[in-house]
């Protein structure tokens, strides 16, 4: 396959110039037939790195997702395109899987979306053996593994695609992926010798923001929705009950708004669904049931009324933000009992190793919420990757300098009470000692006449674990095999009072100054809003007479570079990214009218 083939065909099939960072290699390891694991943000054109060679190779490329929604939205975006692709799925009937069947055997599609447990049916495995395969794409691989945070049975079944197909390359793609997880999906799916790919975690286009909630949250929430008037996100609650109750408050105070969890017939989640995507609503209030995978591109905010379980959960659903690679933000707001009710469910786990790496996790989770370091770089070390301070992509890199609490005093009670306790113990124990307690470990231990018994009960014992958590961060503590608490070079340092330690003030329940973040602004210098708007108006009309969502019609993205450079030809509107020949001929004449009215209205040209 000639270079020139594949950028001939990246241009006049997806509208792009260019790869993004990585897609190039994903692609030249698929046109190579070799293995690949690749863990990429979301945002980072993932779908296109086997879409693309999808074209170029002889056979069918079958696309194995968990859910029937992303696939039904990626094949519809696929034929706006004019590529052939189709779906099989539980929602369509049998005559219309057996018409999709028969275009199969007669080489007529060239990508095919099925959910995994697609396999277990032998008819389909047959049908499989019959046909001419370019490769198996597993989408969402991270549910492959016991490991990550949406394993699923289904899913650890595909290493059969090793033994029945031995001669199909297998890709594994997926956003979230610790090291460990990596390792994981290519042990259990069985891949030879994958070329491995791993984008960045860091994804600049976030603004992320941690605070702890005031009450329910709800007046936080309107503070934060107030700058997003009219735009699409999704707000993620714990209980199915609260995203009813919470979608109900906000449609009250005039917002947008819908509810979505499982609990929900089909019938009201499917219109939700349809009512997000196609710009119908503004406001998904949702369980963690939403989102994976959605398809939709310009997703303006997240907001999490509670803490996720895990940092991967975490970092997958405030993904679904910004995937155009315009400016969208983050917000979660916490509290103390939220990590008591994920640690009560956590509790409930039969099997122990799981549960003690659940509890890890979770301990990571309240962490990073609390955390007063990079919010991004915290993502990045948790992912495997080293990276500086993101320096203006989160609250507490953009936090202003203010007062300062310092903590030296009751650092160093903390670090005297590991040492004392020749660093065998864990934290509540170290807390309780000093904090007097008499409970029976602490006399069974004889701790009761250690020197520091007792001399720290003027703190609570939260402020007490904020104390920990801050010695954490700034290395001067680290746990041991068994959780213990040891102390660093760093943690002796503090101990013999050559180091200080300080703190926000918030962290130990000192009154915050009020005042909100300025909105990070989506429009590029030289891009009109009056402009975009009669663009984004124009997109809706088509969207709506297409019966497919705006975004699938053009982005944000490719709408602002026409605003900016409000094209006068075809020629011209080939030149803007995002813009194929396909699109170009089913929706691009309106699109050149408006803009010859804009700019004779501009003086320009």
């Amino acid at each position: 396959m000639q270079k020139e083939d594949t950028l001939e065909v990246l241009k006049q099939v997806f509208g792009h110039s260019g790869f993004r960072p990585l897609q190039k290699d994903a692609v030249e390891a698929l046109l190579s037939g070799r293995d690949l694991l690749m863990v990429l943000p979301t945002g980072g054109g993932k779908s296109l790195c086997y879409q693309l060679p999808a074209l170029l190779k002889e056979g069918v490329t079958v696309v194995i997702s968990p859910l029937l929604a992303l696939m039904h939205d990626q094949v519809r975006a696929l034929k706006l395109q004019g590529i052939e692709a189709e779906m099989i799925g539980s929602i369509q009937s049998g005559a219309e899987i057996a018409e999709i069947m028969g275009r199969l055997r007669n080489a007529q599609i060239k990508l095919l979306y099925v959910a995994p447990e697609r396999f277990s049916s032998p008819g389909f495995v047959e049908l499989l053996k019959g046909i001419p395969l370019a490769s198996f794409v597993i989408d969402e691989a991270h549910c492959v593994s016991e490991w990550g945070h949406e394993f699923r049975e289904d899913y650890r079944r595909l290493h059969l695609l090793k033994e029945l197909f031995p001669k199909t390359p297998v890709s594994a793609f997926t956003a979230t992926a610790t090291p460990q997880v990596e390792e994981d999906i290519a042990r259990q799916l069985g891949l030879d010798s994958p070329v491995r790919l791993r984008g960045s975690v860091y994804r600049q286009n976030l603004l992320v923001r941690a605070e702890p909630r005031s009450g329910d949250g709800k007046r936080q929430l309107l503070e934060f929705l107030s700058r997003f008037e009219g735009e699409s996100g999704i707000v993620y609650t714990f209980t199915r009950k609260s995203a009813e109750t919470l979608a109900a408050f906000l449609k009250a105070e005039g917002v947008r708004a819908m509810a979505y969890h499982a609990g929900l017939g089909a019938e009201e989640r499917n219109a939700a669904y349809h009512a997000f995507v196609h710009d119908e609503t503004d406001v998904i209030v949702a369980t963690v049931a939403f989102g994976m995978g959605i398809d939709k591109s310009n997703i303006r905010f997240v907001v999490h009324m509670s803490m996720p379980k895990t940092l991967e959960s975490y970092y997958q659903e405030i993904g679904r933000a910004g995937r155009d690679g315009l400016p969208s933000e983050t917000l979660l707001l916490y509290s103390a009992p939220d990590a008591a009710q994920r640690a009560s469910l956590i509790e409930a786990l039969e099997d122990s190793s799981y549960k003690q790496n659940a509890f890890g996790k979770l301990e990571k989770m309240v962490n990073f919420s609390q955390s007063e370091s990079c919010r991004h770089l915290q993502l990045a070390e948790y992912f495997g990757e080293t990276m500086e301070p993101c320096g203006s992509n989160c609250d507490n890199c953009t936090a202003p300098a203010g007062s300062r609490l310092d903590i030296t005093t009751e650092a160093r009670q903390l670090l005297s009470a590991v040492y004392r306790t020749s660093q065998s113990f864990g934290k509540n124990h170290i807390i309780e000692i000093l904090r007097g307690s008499e409970n029976r470990k602490i006399k069974r231990f004889g701790h009761e006449r250690l020197s520091v018994y007792g001399i720290g009960t003027d703190l609570r014992k939260e402020q007490w674990d904020a104390v920990v958590q801050r010695l954490m961060e700034i290395g001067a503590l680290t746990r041991g095999e068994h959780a213990n608490l040891l102390i660093t070079h760093e943690g002796a340092e503090i101990l013999k009072g050559k180091k200080s330690v300080d703190i926000k003030p918030s962290r130990m329940e000192i009154k915050r100054r009020a005042g909100s973040k300025k909105r990070k602004e989506i429009l590029p210098a030289g891009c009109d809003m009056e402009i975009f708007d009669e663009l984004r108006k124009l997109r809706r009309k088509i969207a709506d007479e297409k019966g497919v969502p705006a975004y699938m019609v053009f982005s944000d993205k490719t709408l602002m570079q026409m605003a900016e450079r409000l094209p006068q030809n075809e020629e011209q509107m080939l030149g803007i990214n995002g813009i194929a020949e396909v699109k170009m001929e089913r929706f691009a004449e309106p699109f050149l009218k408006l803009c010859r009215k804009l700019a004779d209205r501009a003086g320009v040209g």
